[in-house]
């Protein structure tokens, strides 16, 4: 199947798909809490970019890699500058900026893996989140040069996740409010009750390590 043919099918589609390597690929549903991240993060991050060159566009909108002709949806993508689209339609991006995917059980290791191999084709993408739906954790990569990125780690609602490139912060109470852990007590009300929280191992909460794209 050609790109052209992939686009025809998916505008007539009433679920999403993935394409690549000329195969159509079905994109799972999200939960209630993974919603409420994505509003929070949608919220935040469009409120950070007031004023200056960028907006935001939600899961609806999909994205086109061009260098290995892959398709997908992310959850939230960013764009500095004027947006370039695949085609006439524009409903497909290639210039992302920032791309923020919310992990579920099922595409946790896809997003971490072949899924940000092929992001990573992306010249214009200079960061890209992991943020966890069942717990406060929010990964960071930031695009260092071609072959290598920088990843930062959150695990504290106390912390704030900044995003250089669009002089963006994102505090971590914020990304998760109103989001409710299955079977543990919400991690808000654990801090507000002087609690555990996931990050008091003893061990620090954020963490930095640069990343080499052929790891």
């Amino acid at each position: 199947m050609m790109p052209e043919d992939f686009l025809a099918f998916e505008r007539e589609s009433e679920t999403k798909h993935e394409f690549y390597d000329g195969q159509i690929f079905a994109m799972a549903g999200t939960s209630a809490a993974h919603n409420v991240i994505c509003m929070n993060l949608a919220r935040m991050v469009g409120n950070g970019v007031l004023g200056k060159p960028c907006r935001t566009f939600g899961m609806d909108l999909r994205v086109h890699v061009s260098p290995n002709g892959f398709f997908t949806y992310p959850d939230l993508i960013v764009v500095c500058g004027e947006p370039v689209y695949f085609d006439t339609a524009f409903d497909t991006l290639v210039n992302p900026k920032v791309i923020v995917e919310v992990l579920s059980p099922s595409t946790e290791a896809y997003d971490r893996g072949r899924k940000f191999a092929l992001y990573e084709e992306i010249v214009s993408l200079t960061d890209y989140l992991l943020v966890s739906q069942d717990m406060a954790r929010v990964e960071h990569f930031e695009r260092e040069d071609a072959a290598h990125w920088r990843r930062s780690a959150y695990a504290s609602l106390e912390q704030t996740v900044s995003i250089r490139s669009i002089d963006c912060g994102l505090p971590m109470s914020e990304i998760y409010r109103l989001v409710e852990f299955e079977d543990r007590v919400p991690l808000r009300k654990q801090v507000d009750e002087g609690g555990e929280g996931p990050a008091s191992s003893g061990r620090s909460s954020t963490s930095e390590r640069a990343y080499s794209a052929a790891e």
